[in-house]
């Protein structure tokens, strides 16, 4: 694997210029918040090898990233002909108090499947999490047993979920490779829904709303995939790139700001296409 210290200056000065963020240099990159550390994997998907890793086994709450597995099992069903995206999702009382971020549909009222899709995957909607967990599994409980289920079959050893949307809950359990296990899964087994999370903004009734993502469009080649925050967690992504049929995911979990998480990631982000030295890969 690369040693970050190492990592080109040059390429780290593009990524955080493109963010707009000051420039953070190797040694302080690779410092860790003494209260949370951070952990990191760098995959590349095109090769199947790993490129970097920190802590990529320590358990952590996945916040919003939960809906990447909301989102597969939806797919799923999609695929299977069980729901359309035309369906009606019904909005329960139960959804419809959900905390932000929500697109605040009343209950009684319903979105297509459509709609519940851009709305989580581009802004991690709580109420639309939880509507089509309802509307899969009868409940959310039932519907977080289907994705703890979902995890084990994909090889997601240490991820557990007790919800659909990523909202606090000790239940809520997963780590750093096990996030690039789901990423991996959604862009070979969903290739035809995943460029929703690409997808920089919707609109919802007249209203620009933009994606949580900051790196789409700032970044060369990032297309999604997602971002999460709670309290217990800290600041959570995991990002997809693709440079000249090139694929890596680069995945941050429990970083101590927005800021600090977007640098760090677009840094790993840049890693992941820079050639190793003299052709060869360094090991830590």
């Amino acid at each position: 694997m690369f040693c970050l210290a190492r990592f080109n200056q040059g390429r780290l000065f593009v990524a955080a210029s493109a963010m707009g963020l000051a420039l953070v240099a190797p040694p302080a990159f690779a410092r860790r918040a003494a209260e949370r550390p951070v952990s990191e994997m760098l995959f590349n998907v095109s090769t199947g090898k790993l490129l970097y890793a920190e802590r990529p086994d320590a358990v952590r709450h996945p916040a919003s990233l939960t809906k990447m597995m909301t989102l597969y099992l939806l797919f799923d069903a999609l695929d299977a002909g069980k729901v359309r995206l035309d369906d009606a999702v019904p909005i329960s009382r139960n959804a419809a108090r959900q905390p932000p971020s929500r697109l605040g549909v009343a209950a009684g009222k319903s979105v297509s499947v459509r709609t519940a899709i851009s709305a989580m995957a581009v802004r991690s909607s709580n109420d639309m999490a939880m509507a089509v967990a309802e509307k899969l599994a009868g409940s959310e409980a039932r519907f977080a047993t289907l994705m703890t289920a979902k995890a084990r079959q994909l090889g997601m050893r240490n991820t557990t979920f007790a919800n659909a949307s990523g909202l606090t809950n000790p239940g809520n359990l997963t780590t750093a490779r096990d996030m690039t296990k789901l990423a991996v899964a959604l862009l070979k087994n969903h290739a035809r829904q995943y460029p929703v999370f690409a997808a920089r903004s919707i609109t919802w009734r007249s209203h620009r709303l933009a994606s949580h993502d900051h790196l789409l469009g700032k970044i060369s080649g990032v297309d999604g995939i997602k971002t999460g925050y709670t309290v217990d967690a800290g600041y959570n992504i995991v990002t997809s790139a693709n440079r000249g049929g090139v694929r890596i995911i680069a995945v941050v979990l429990g970083d101590r700001s927005v800021q600090a998480r977007d640098l760090r990631v677009a840094n790993l982000v840049e890693l992941g296409f820079t050639p190793p030295p003299n052709g060869r890969r360094r090991r830590r």
